[in-house]
């Protein structure tokens, strides 16, 4: 029997889940609510909001599961890429419970965790999974990327973007609305009374599956711009409209790029992952290109969207089986591809 416990601390979320033989016992996430009043996540904050956060977090996950710390198998964190003093944190109480426990640390690349959250069972007869290889979107705050992958430690990225991502632009064109923070899900919410016509906004040409949005994000910019001075009250007048255009425009540049993939390179089975595979009209896109093209496709429970824990523990587990162990002294990570 293997039991896995999950820890992730990438950036302001403080999460613990515990994994059993595949199977997922319990998923704890504790959100930091701090930093709306900023506009953004605050790196010292996070990281003070971790330390407090990470005991009763670990507890809980553990009483949800129904184990003790020493019924462990091994522990599994997030070793970047994300904030580095957030990375600190899980780091630092990963590497003094495993020492105390006498078990081994399985590092694990955040975004990695979060193609394989597609492999998180809630039950042993889950059957669900993708079949290798498939291609997985990773769309998020700081991410934008297509992935090939052949196994779960063989991902190759063929696409991503060259300046902003997606996630981002949606959170930067909701803050010069005054939507607040995060912007995304406000946008989504929005876009669903809004006619996504309304407005046309710069679309990139980008070679091969790459990305742009920076080009979208200005275009949007200057279209608030120019009409706000001719009615100071055009964003509230058509703060729908221009949530539905966006949220388009973004998931048109989006599947495109993934559409041209699929298909060059013959593959059926496609997934979704990251914060941004939350949003309904990205959910919504899924289903129309299933149905259009053919593809099987594979989209996350929304609690497995943003960080959590149980795909920490779920990529753990792929390489604790494997034997793949973290020696003591190794230190977190901010950046990284794959």
């Amino acid at each position: 029997m293997s039991i896995i416990l999950g820890i992730e601390s990438s950036c302001d979320d403080t999460a613990a889940a515990v994994i059993r033989d595949g199977v997922l016992l319990s998923n704890v996430v504790s959100s930091q609510k701090v930093h709306e009043a900023y506009g953004g996540v605050v790196p010292e904050l996070a990281s003070r909001a971790h330390q407090q956060n990470i005991i009763p977090v670990v507890d809980q996950a553990l009483k949800q599961a129904d184990i003790s710390k020493d019924d462990l198998s091994a522990i599994a964190f997030t070793r970047g890429p994300g904030l580095m003093g957030s990375l600190l944190v899980g780091t630092s109480f990963t590497k003094g419970l495993a020492t105390a426990l006498n078990i081994p640390m399985v590092d694990v690349n955040h975004l990695q965790a979060h193609v394989l959250a597609h492999f998180i069972k809630e039950d042993k007869d889950d059957q669900n999974q993708p079949k290798y290889p498939f291609l997985c979107l990773l769309v998020s705050g700081g991410n934008s990327q297509i992935i090939l992958v052949k196994a779960y430690n063989d991902m190759e990225i063929i696409g991503q973007t060259i300046d902003d991502a997606a996630g981002e632009a949606f959170d930067k064109c909701a803050k010069v609305m005054g939507l607040g923070y995060p912007g995304g899900p406000v946008v989504d919410r929005l876009a669903k009374e809004g006619n996504p016509d309304s407005f046309k906004l710069s679309k990139p040409h980008i070679g091969g599956y790459d990305y742009s949005f920076s080009g979208l994000k200005t275009s949007f910019l200057y279209l608030l711009r120019d009409e706000l001075k001719k009615d100071p009250d055009f964003v509230e007048k058509n703060k729908a409209d221009l949530c539905a255009s966006l949220q388009k425009t973004v998931i048109d540049v989006l599947m495109q790029q993934l559409r041209k993939a699929a298909k060059d390179l013959n593959i059926k089975e496609v997934a979704v992952a990251g914060g941004v595979s939350a949003n309904s009209g990205l959910r919504a896109a899924f289903e129309d290109y299933a149905r259009t093209y053919g593809w099987k496709i594979h989209i996350p429970k929304f609690g497995y969207t943003t960080d959590n824990a149980a795909m920490v523990a779920m990529a753990g587990y792929f390489k604790y089986l494997d034997g793949e162990f973290c020696a003591i002294d190794a230190a977190p990570f901010s950046r990284v591809t794959m």
